[in-house]
This record gives C-alpha cells, structure tokens and sequence, in this order.
C-alpha cells in the first residue's frame, strides 16, 4: 500500500477512476478519499468529484505534483487581475441594488473624516461614526442585504 497522508497528490496509472491529478482528504484503515483537482494534463480543476478508493486498490495510484504550483506568472498574475475586476464589479453591484444604506455609510464616513470643526460632538464620536460607517458600507456591498429580502 502507498502511504497517503492529508493533502497529498496522487495520479491514477490503472484501474477504473478518470485520469486527472487527485487530493487526498480522508484517509481510514478501508479507504483512502480522494478529490479530483487537477485533468489529465495536469491543470487544475473543479469537479468535485470525490472518491472513496479502497487501501487494496490505491496501489494503482503514484504520487504526483499539485495542479496549482504549475501555473506559469502571467497567468497567475492575469487570474488575480480578473478576479479582482469581478470582485470589485460584484461589490458596486452591491452598492448600487442597496443605496439606502450605502449612502448612511458614505455619510457616516464623511461625518467623521469632515466632520471636526463642522459639527459639535466629541472627536472620539467621530471615530466611531468612520467606524460604523466603513463596517455598514462593507456589510451593504456584501450582498448579504439582498439575500435577506
């Protein structure tokens, strides 16, 4: 039997399971669990497709790499940027489906960034108005306002 642990990587080379590069997550004295993460060329992927491989028959499987340490720079780097762009899409998204309070926080904000000079309250009221102010406008773009409704 091949020693598995947690978080190793194996490939098929026999047997009846899809080709592809996969993880371990469950390890019992009957089976090994494994997570398909990665396709035949060793590109990662998200299937999941989870497979309990009896000890006897994990034989069949060699150790490998993981799929996410081959990806070359640039397309880490364009990944992230993408990701970012639909993040931030997401979030103004967000904002504009909930403007009531996006606006409150913008104001909160505002109030206590402006605010000393202007208005007649303790500075530390200040403080706390930016405090609740960015913790609301984060919570409004979350998209947690609209999954109540």
């Amino acid at each position: 039997m091949t020693e598995s642990a947690i978080y190793d990587h194996y490939r098929p080379v026999g047997g009846d399971y899809p080709q592809g590069i996969y993880r371990v997550v469950g390890t019992t004295e009957e089976a090994v669990t494994v997570l398909r993460v990665g396709d035949a060329d060793g590109r990662r992927v998200h299937t999941g497709e989870v497979y309990a491989v009896p000890t006897a028959e994990f034989t069949a499987f060699e150790a490998t790499e993981n799929p996410d340490g081959n990806r070359p720079l640039g397309a880490t780097l364009v990944l992230s940027l993408k990701s970012g762009y639909w993040g931030l899409r997401a979030f103004l998204g967000q904002l504009a489906a909930n403007p009531g309070p996006a606006t409150v926080a913008l104001v909160l904000i505002a109030a206590g960034l402006f605010g000393e000079g202007m208005l007649s309250v303790p500075a530390f009221l200040l403080d706390v108005a930016v405090l609740v102010g960015a913790l609301l406008f984060v919570y409004a773009g979350s998209g947690r306002l609209s999954a109540q409704a």
